[in-house]
């Protein structure tokens, strides 16, 4: 079964997030946006869906904002029978920021979208690019996050990657098993301090998915660490036989072809 790597004006990530969805096993085709709106290529012939990183139509109005528009208005229908049917979805640092501006992640109906979370600027207030480490939050709902590595390290690329919401929404979504991803400190504990948490994210909270479980977004990019010698210390552990992201790929193609 095909994996739909989705492209737009803006988006610079497609091509690895292509190449790690071949390399898990997958077959990827990247297709713009406009020929999904055109009625060209159909959402529905894929088993499931990438939106990569970048800076989607320039992140005019806000990161990830004018996609998300666009999505909803010409493709609205087809993304939410794609999600309802429980085909997985996938959301990477900027396609992250357009599944929650969505409606898609953050709420507990995706039937009927709503924004109840946002991802603005870095509490740094400065562009973070370096690696971090991450944890799978037990319990999550997000069966393909459960059984990656207790941490591992994935680098993170944005300005706007702090996720912010009221307490009370932040409680809904770690009792519904929404939270997928912790940033964590050297204990290995979830944090809010800088720099092990790069922007400043409520909770530590690297990834969110819906609470079917079927859709997944994060800031950090396992695009860019799915072969070994991605990793910093490559020079000083050629035992590395793949990336730290590649997992998270392979599990993503196997739920989609289950």
């Amino acid at each position: 079964m095909k994996i739909l790597i989705l492209r737009a004006a803006g988006i610079n990530c497609d091509e690895e997030t292509a190449a790690a969805v071949r390399l898990a096993g997958g077959t990827p085709e990247r297709v713009h946006v406009n020929r999904l709106a055109a009625g060209e290529v159909a959402l529905r012939e894929y088993a499931g869906l990438i939106i990569p990183g970048g800076f989607s139509y320039g992140d005019h109005l806000g990161a990830g904002k004018l996609l998300a528009v666009d999505l909803m208005h010409r493709l609205g229908d087809a993304v939410r029978d794609f999600v309802a049917q429980g085909r997985p979805v996938l959301g990477i640092c900027n396609g992250f920021q357009v599944l929650v501006k969505t409606g898609l992640l953050g709420t507990d109906d995706s039937s009927l979208p709503q924004q109840t979370v946002t991802l603005t600027d870095n509490a740094s207030g400065h562009y973070e690019c370096r690696w971090t480490r991450l944890a799978p939050v037990a319990g999550t709902t997000c069966a393909w996050v459960r059984d990656l590595p207790a941490s591992f390290a994935l680098p993170v690329g944005h300005g706007e990657g702090r996720l912010l919401a009221d307490d009370a929404t932040l409680d809904r979504l770690a009792a519904q098993g929404q939270v997928a991803l912790h940033y964590i400190n050297a204990n290995a504990e979830p944090t809010e301090h800088y720099p092990a948490n790069p922007n400043g994210a409520a909770r530590g909270i690297a990834g969110l998915c819906n609470r079917q479980g079927n859709v997944l977004g994060l800031m950090p990019h396992p695009d860019r660490a799915f072969l070994p010698h991605l990793h910093p210390d490559w020079a000083r552990n050629k035992q590395r036989t793949h990336g730290d992201g590649l997992a998270l790929f392979r599990n993503f193609v196997h739920h989609a072809h289950a």
